[in-house]
């Protein structure tokens, strides 16, 4: 039986117990594979894969202390969503003393799955996730770390531990009821990256429709938003669909995008073709008519999410591991 070690981290010394070899054997493969026989290689692989084992790169006092570091995962660094997210983190972590490590996963799990392992390696504190879903050795190697863990964005149903968020299925079925009650029966879904999120959308989307008794359109594409996939999108939709008079995206660049395509091809918006978005960035307060959008409260679920924490590491009870943050419909003039 393995015995973890005060931190409740898997040690080295596990994974030389676990091959039955000297924990310099393993060492010296940690450093060059090549060194060691490669019969011996295949099974030290093996029980670091099973067992969870991460490296520890930080220097030996931080295996004694605390890093005052927290890992932050974000799925897109050149999406402005998470900026605010990551601001609202950091002015709780800086007024605490604690340093944000920040990686990005590209919307991809077993992406995510070697950025927590390299964050786990300079033995940070805690760590916030913008996923829900992970891979087996994800949730493995966090629960060999023994780290408090943060979900935020989302609620999802089983947690690793605390969770702050909104309900994105009930934010889209609003919206989406918004617009039919203004008249509008054929309405389309725009979804991009397809990531957790968007479906979560989509599936608001659906129950709002499917209610209404009216058909489901869903445009969707596995690339990442811009101004101009939206006008591709749009276009696809009237091709497909010519009485198409509402259009609910899974973002305001799509959303925009798609106002903006719609004037080009002389539709008014909303007359002829109604436009929602979500996550109410500021361009959509820039253009005519006004964006209607979700707005999603990103800087608050940062600051709660840093709170939780680290009110965690100071050992205080935690109130509810669930939050929810909540949203709210802009008053724009698009829907």
């Amino acid at each position: 039986m393995i015995k973890k070690n005060k931190n409740n981290r898997i040690t080295l010394q596990d994974v030389a117990n676990q091959v039955g070899i000297t924990k310099m054997t393993a060492s010296r493969y940690l450093r060059n594979p090549k060194a060691v026989a490669a019969k011996t290689g295949e099974k030290i692989a093996q029980a670091i894969e099973e067992l969870g084992y991460i490296e520890n790169k930080a220097p030996a006092m931080l295996s004694k202390a605390s890093s005052r570091a927290i890992g932050v995962l974000i799925p897109s660094l050149s999406n402005q969503i998470f900026s605010a997210l990551v601001h609202g983190i950091e002015a709780v972590t800086k007024a605490h003393g604690y340093e944000t490590l920040l990686a990005h996963f590209s919307y991809d799990e077993h992406e995510e799955e070697q950025r927590i392992a390299a964050l786990l390696a300079y033995q940070v504190d805690g760590l916030i996730l913008t996923a829900s879903q992970h891979t087996p050795r994800t949730l493995q190697m966090i629960r060999n770390a023994g780290i408090p863990v943060v979900e935020a964005m989302e609620l999802p149903p089983n947690p690793i531990d605390m969770v702050v968020g909104l309900d994105h299925i009930q934010a889209s079925f609003e919206v989406v009821n918004m617009m039919i009650a203004s008249g509008k029966r054929s309405i389309a879904y725009f979804g991009a990256r397809l990531d957790s999120r968007t479906k979560l959308r989509m599936t608001g989307f659906d129950n709002a429709m499917t209610a209404a008794g009216l058909p489901l359109i869903h445009v969707l594409t596995g690339e990442h938003s811009s101004y101009s996939l939206a006008a591709k999108l749009l276009d696809q939709a009237l091709a497909q669909h010519p009485t198409l008079d509402g259009v609910f995206c899974t973002n305001d660049d799509i959303a925009i995008g798609t106002l903006l395509r719609a004037q080009q091809l002389g539709l008014k918006v909303p007359d002829d073709l109604a436009v929602v978005g979500y996550n109410a960035l500021d361009i959509g307060q820039s253009v005519l008519p006004k964006l209607t959008s979700v707005d999603t409260p990103r800087f608050a679920i940062g600051q709660k999410s840093a709170e939780l924490l680290l009110a965690k590491l100071r050992g205080e009870a935690i109130e509810s591991t669930i939050v929810d943050m909540g949203y709210r419909i802009t008053d724009g003039a698009s829907h």
